[in-house]
This record gives structure tokens, sequence and C-alpha cells, in this order.
């Protein structure tokens, strides 16, 4: 927990929640252990996405789609919503969940590994959402950062790591030791790369809000 616990519990009971499809589907992710944006980001996007007023969003993670859908009933109408997904598992589901949706048909969903596939996309983009393998991401950004147009905003999820990110490399688990490296060099280069110009907020699992400039 990156914020103290009980502060959270207090600004999420003040949520009115979405639309009752997103709802239900939330409800029905969280009961199933699928994991999915938490609600202090929900709330976030949503505010992100109304000051950007996107025509383009790029989504790099899928699982069962709800942020695609999120972000697809709070995007103009005419926004066009690209998301990718590997596991196979969830691509039904998603793809299921998206020909539901009022909105699902703004969504194209591109199957397999997200680095070749990001590699053959031509963008630009004016939004996108980094909610992938965290140890990924330092290997996604030369990609993401072409892809991204001039002023877009890229928002790259759980970067905090509960914490880990500011402990010693030897305070943390020997199995996470590579992603913490990972992440810490990866907000680095947000951080310092010419031309972008990076947040990074304590909400939910910490997140990075880059603009490019």
């Amino acid at each position: 927990m990156i914020v103290d616990e009980r502060m959270v519990t207090y600004i999420n009971s003040l949520e009115r929640g979405c639309t009752p499809f997103l709802d239900e589907l939330e409800q029905n992710a969280r009961l199933a252990g699928i994991p999915i944006i938490r609600q202090e980001m929900k709330s976030f996007l949503r505010v992100l996405l109304e000051l950007k007023q996107p025509g383009s969003i790029l989504e790099v993670g899928t699982a069962v789609g709800f942020s695609a859908l999120l972000m697809a009933e709070y995007s103009p109408e005419d926004c066009r919503i690209t998301t990718i997904e590997k596991y196979e598992k969830r691509i039904p589901q998603a793809r299921e969940n998206f020909a539901r949706a009022p909105k699902g048909g703004k969504i194209r969903l591109l199957e397999g590994d997200a680095l070749p596939i990001l590699r053959q996309l031509q963008g630009p983009y004016d939004f996108i959402f980094m909610d992938a393998a965290k140890g990924q991401y330092i290997h996604f950004l030369p990609e993401t950062l072409r892809l991204l147009s001039k002023g877009g905003v890229m928002v790259s999820d759980n970067v905090l790591q509960d914490g880990d990110i500011i402990e010693s490399h030897y305070a943390v688990e020997r199995r996470n030791r590579t992603i913490y490296k990972r992440m810490r060099d990866y907000l680095y280069e947000l951080k310092h790369t010419e031309g972008l110009l990076t947040t990074i907020v304590p909400i939910g699992d910490g997140a990075a809000v880059s603009v490019k400039l």
C-alpha cells in the first residue's frame, strides 16, 4: 500500500461508479480474481481522458478488456482504441466483453507479444496506457515513445511495486529483483528523456504520467 489504507478507502467510498455494464464487469472480474485496474486508476483515467480528449488510444495489456472498455466509454465518440494482449486464456474473454459492450466497436484487439506488434504499428496515438508485464516496460519504451503523438499522454500503471521500488536491492525478494531493476531504469528514463515531461503519482500502485513535448 503506497498511500494510507484508510485514506484510500475513504477516497474510493466517494466514487459513484461507471455505467451498469462496466460496474458489472468490474465486479465479476474482482470476484474471479482477474487483475484489473484499481479504483483510483479508474477515476484517474477518466479525468485524464476528459482533459485530453484523445482521437486515438493504444493500450498495452488488455486482460479481459475492462480498462479498454472504460476508455471507450469515456473518450470521444470518434476515438479508436487499439489494445494488445498475449495471454491466450484472456483473449476470448476480452473479445466477448467487447462484443457485448455498447462501446466495444471502438476497440481493436491485437493478439501476441507486445514488442513485435508495437514495432509494426504506425501511430501516432494521442494516449497510451501501459498495463502489461512490468519488467517489459523498459523494452517497450522506444516504441511507445515513437508511437506517441506530440502533446500525447502516456500513463504507465503499477510503477511503484507496492513500495518495493524504494527498497535496497537486497531487501527485495530475489524473484522480484529483475523487475525491480528494470522498473527503476524505466522511471529514470521517463524522467531524463529529452522531450518528455513525466510526473510520478502515488495512486493505486503508482502511476507515471508522461507528456511528449
